[in-house]
């Protein structure tokens, strides 16, 4: 039997409580695997000459002779087992090395929307990291590093995606979350040392700052190599004096330290590529030419071998909306940074909170010439809870007054100018309004920070109050649902692929 004539027979007998998924069909000697789901969940289906169909757990729909060969039937349940019995025949399915290509991240706090960023990216020239999640981000989910991952690949096999993707795992400050996402296969390693970065060092004076300085058992050396340094980008003299020296020293010491001890651990225990983000973007000051060039010089210096660096840049760049600054002003500044990283090399700018920063994404890809990264993740929660507002209203009314509740609450890990007062009353809308309060700000950043709080709510009974109808309803309008979604990502990534 061929692919057509598999699914065909499939349709036939067991159409009436299965759905296929035939852009998802494989072959692999003689045998067939595609997905299929029923009113609550999908499945993997093997059509089977050999005895692989035993190596799977699930249940036997039917046994059959064919052409003199017997043919199981088999459906099986989407569990981690059966994907890396799956992962084991189709090498495609686990994730790859970047290198220094423009790649682009597309958070799925649900694990349900890969085929539409799948979708979103035919015809772009840009390398998807598709499992991407930071250790933030899972705990307010209630997932982990393999949860994630599996997910992602799943969501892959359903659209019969056979490219590379990448897999991040996003902001991990600790070597034991390090070495359990490389012992999942991540292939990408976004470090964030915010605890080992000074907070109080702009506050101090001149005079507290040179106490302390004096005080650091490497400033001789670094003196040596920087004081007074002239360096030129951009058309542009930047020169290490006392005052930016002993700053940087303090501002980055302690962080450069712990970004070392990470990189000599997963160049250890990671045996093969693996790309390496620096991320010192989640801290209270804003990065500047000359904190970026230094930051750079001493990771090359100790030897760490990273691939995208992601700064504070100027501006203020909150979740789910747009780039809030002076664009110009902004342009002028990041010409200077994408110089640094053209000059000095090796490395891609990434830029965090990327979700709907469309003011500025021309000016990012066109700046580095393509050598960029960015992250999104909750835009594409922001699109799945408006099919929730368009398909059942009344659930979505009862997550808007719960997340007002929360809001507060929830704020507290994130810099945010939202007033809540600015969102309309939805008792005064009526239900075909609702999908219009996606486009405000306020409202977008309510829903967008409290979604832990939203997915994690439990009944007096411990049952979960909205993530199961969430769910249940993506999954019966799931069509619209990817639709959705994969216009609003394609949106960001036809601003950056036509560089």
């Amino acid at each position: 039997m061929n692919k057509q004539e598999v699914l065909q027979y499939f349709e036939k007998h067991f159409g009436d409580r299965y759905i296929s998924y035939p852009s998802s069909i494989k072959f692999n000697q003689n045998d067939y695997f595609f997905m299929a789901k029923d009113d609550k969940e999908k499945y993997l289906v093997i059509f089977a000459v050999s005895d692989i169909t035993r190596k799977f757990t699930g249940k036997v729909l039917e046994e059959r002779k064919s052409d003199g060969n017997e043919i199981v039937i088999k459906i099986c349940s989407q569990n981690h087992y059966n994907l890396n019995l799956l992962r084991e025949m189709f090498p495609h399915l686990n994730p790859s090395f970047c290198g220094l290509q423009p790649s682009f991240g597309t958070g799925d706090r649900l694990g349900i929307v890969t085929p539409a960023h799948i979708l979103a990216f035919n015809g772009k020239d840009l390398f998807p990291i598709l499992a991407q999640q930071s250790v933030r981000e899972m705990a307010r989910t209630e997932r982990n590093w393999e949860r994630v991952l599996d997910d992602a690949i799943w969501g892959s096999f359903e659209v019969g995606y056979e490219g590379p993707f990448g897999a991040d795992a996003d902001h991990v400050k600790k070597i034991e979350e390090l070495k359990e996402a490389v012992d999942c296969g991540y292939t990408m390693f976004t470090l964030d040392p915010s605890d080992y970065i000074r907070k109080d060092v702009l506050k101090l004076s001149e005079e507290e700052k040179r106490n302390f300085y004096r005080l650091n058992s490497a400033r001789k050396e670094l003196e040596n190599l920087y004081l007074q340094k002239t360096y030129i980008f951009d058309n542009q003299k930047l020169i290490f004096d006392e005052n930016s020296l002993a700053e940087f020293v303090l501002l980055y010491s302690d962080a450069l330290k712990h970004l070392t001890e990470c990189a000599i651990f997963l160049k250890g225990y990671k045996k093969d590529n693996f790309d390496l983000e620096v991320s010192i973007d989640e801290t209270p000051n804003v990065t500047s030419p000359l904190a970026h060039l230094f930051v750079v010089l001493e990771l090359k210096r100790r030897g760490v071998v990273f691939q995208n660096l992601a700064l504070h840049f100027l501006g203020d760049w909150q979740k789910g909306i747009d780039y809030i600054g002076d664009v110009e002003e902004f342009s002028r500044e990041f010409s200077l940074h994408a110089d640094i990283a053209k000059q000095i090399g090796g490395y891609k700018l990434s830029l965090h909170s990327g979700s709907d920063k469309f003011s500025v994404y021309p000016i990012f890809a066109q700046k580095t010439e393509g050598l960029f990264h960015i992250k999104t993740a909750g835009t594409s929660w922001l699109e799945a809870v408006k099919v929730i507002a368009m398909k059942d209203p009344e659930l979505y009314r009862e997550i808007h007054q719960f997340a007002l509740k929360n809001f507060e609450k929830d704020r507290a890990s994130y810099n945010l100018t939202t007033d809540v007062n600015r969102i309309p009353d939805i008792s005064k809308l009526s239900n075909g309004e609702l999908v219009q309060l996606f486009s405000g700000e306020d409202f977008r950043q309510l829903i967008h920070i409290t979604y832990g709080s939203i997915l994690r709510a439990k009944d007096s009974k411990s049952k979960s109050i909205f993530k199961g109808k969430i769910y249940q309803i993506l999954f019966q309008n799931e069509e619209e649902h990817y639709r959705e979604v994969a216009g609003h990502i394609r949106r960001h990534l036809e601003l950056l692929a036509s560089i």
